[in-house]
């Protein structure tokens, strides 16, 4: 059945010309992801992170997080090395700015013409990240003397480097609108999704080099079993967590016209469960990276000075340790940091009084309720009580790599594919593809990838 529904996508020319031109958009990224920024000693760049990951330092944390947008190119200094990371955080804040900003929220009700302003906004947005994140991240590759000394005080070379990094990103920006145009899928998800999945060959490179069922100090049978399994759990969690819902019930009131009455439709409003995505998490993540970098600079500062002796420095110390990745009060407080955003998000993007007067206005209303206040109340506390549901599967998603490899010795390369931020985006970039794929094959009467078709006679 699987093979046939493929046969049947590629037998469709306008939907194979989009998937195709959509894994060569995909290639020519992968293929930049192998440029590297001139004057950057890439063997000793590759070499200081690697050090530092494996140290569980500081930066080591960074690169790991900024790795899931970028698909490692950061630390190898490419030309896409700040990834596609720039322009989602420029889109994050004029989403957030059009709840509270007057003007935001009389744009979007302007339609296509506010939203092409919107975006022309956020993409100066991004240029503006770019350039600082360029010169952050050269300032501290110079510092640390992975670049080379003829090129470190070059004027030349800065305003190169920050310019191939910032139009490397920007590159990117226009290669996902490509998609969006003449591919199928979105574009910019496609892009990040891409980046994660290149990580899965190591994985699975390092998870054959550790199993050895000889070897005690190694994994063996039971561990691969454990393994697989918990991965298989995690991945379909991921997929229902994705698309739970909280189908409200809807009815349209009845009107007449003549001797004839209209209306009177049930139908349902459909709530996510997930309503934030994965944004609870990336949120989090960015924060909690915070307390264990100033925490541990505090606590190397000491040892450096010499200050290492008294309250200060044991109480600096226990909470240096305390807020590494899997400890946990770390963990404690990520679930914590999850569960607020999770609630903060649904603040910002959820209008219940907006949503209950459209009801209103359409002519239809939840049974039992009415319209106006009341049904705003009751939208606004079901939401309430399935964001509480919906954040604990979050956190568990979310903490579950951190656990897995502190705790049971994983190697994160591997355990990051059991949960988190990178889990999250491939499900639902991946259910969002297939979606798309499914609705051009039963448009045109095929067979989709659930068994559907329309050439019902």
């Amino acid at each position: 059945m699987l093979f046939k529904t493929i046969a049947n996508v590629f037998r469709i020319e306008e939907l194979r010309n989009k998937i195709l031109f959509t894994m060569a958009m995909l290639a020519v990224y992968r293929i930049g992801f192998w440029i590297p920024v001139p004057g950057v000693d890439q063997s000793a760049l590759t070499s200081f992170f690697q050090a530092q990951a494996a140290s569980g330092a500081a930066a080591g944390k960074v690169m790991q997080y900024v790795a899931i947008f970028s698909g490692g190119s950061f630390g190898q200094s490419t030309i896409f090395g700040l990834g596609i990371m720039p322009y989602i955080t420029a889109s994050i804040i004029f989403q957030l700015f059009g709840s509270v900003s007057p003007q935001l929220k009389k744009l979007k009700e302007e339609g296509p013409t506010g939203q092409t302003k919107i975006q022309e906004w956020t993409r100066y947005a991004t240029v503006g990240l770019c350039i600082i994140q360029a010169v952050g991240w050269l300032t501290y590759i110079s510092k640390s003397g992975l670049v080379y000394s003829q090129w470190v005080n070059n004027p030349l070379w800065w305003v190169m480097g920050i310019a191939t990094l910032t139009a490397g990103t920007i590159f990117l920006m226009w290669l996902g609108e490509q998609i969006d145009r003449f591919g199928i899928g979105n574009g910019v998800s496609l892009i990040i999704m891409g980046g994660i999945l290149t990580g899965m060959p190591g994985a699975i490179i390092s998870l054959y080099t550790g199993f050895d069922p000889q070897d005690p100090n190694k994994m063996g049978w039971m561990g691969l079993i454990i393994l697989v399994s918990l991965f298989i759990m995690v991945v379909a969690g991921s997929v229902l967590l994705t698309v739970a819902q909280r189908r409200i019930p809807v009815q349209q009131a009845k009107h007449s016209r003549g001797k004839r009455v209209f209306g009177g439709q049930k139908s349902y409003l459909p709530l996510r469960v997930n309503h934030g995505g994965v944004m609870p998490i990336i949120f989090a993540s960015s924060l909690m990276i915070f307390p264990s970098v100033v925490l541990g600079y505090l606590a190397d500062s000491a040892q450096t000075t010499g200050n290492n002796a008294g309250m200060y420095y044991d109480i600096i110390t226990w909470l240096s340790s305390s807020f590494q990745m899997g400890q946990f009060p770390y963990i404690l407080l990520y679930i914590g940091m999850v569960y607020f955003f999770s609630y903060f998000w649904i603040t910002v993007q959820f209008n219940p009084e907006e949503m209950s007067k459209q009801l209103r206005d359409h002519g239809s209303f939840i049974p039992g309720l009415r319209p106006g206040p009341r049904t705003a109340e009751y939208l606004e506390a079901v939401m309430e009580r399935i964001t509480y549901v919906g954040a604990a599967f979050l956190a568990v998603i979310a903490v579950l790599p951190m656990v897995a490899s502190s705790k049971l010795g994983i190697e994160f390369t591997v355990s990051q594919f059991l949960g988190g931020t990178g889990l999250l985006i491939v499900v639902s970039v991946a259910l969002d593809f297939l979606q798309r794929v499914e609705a051009n094959l039963l448009m045109r009467n095929y067979d989709g990838f659930l068994g559907n078709s329309n050439d019902q006679k």
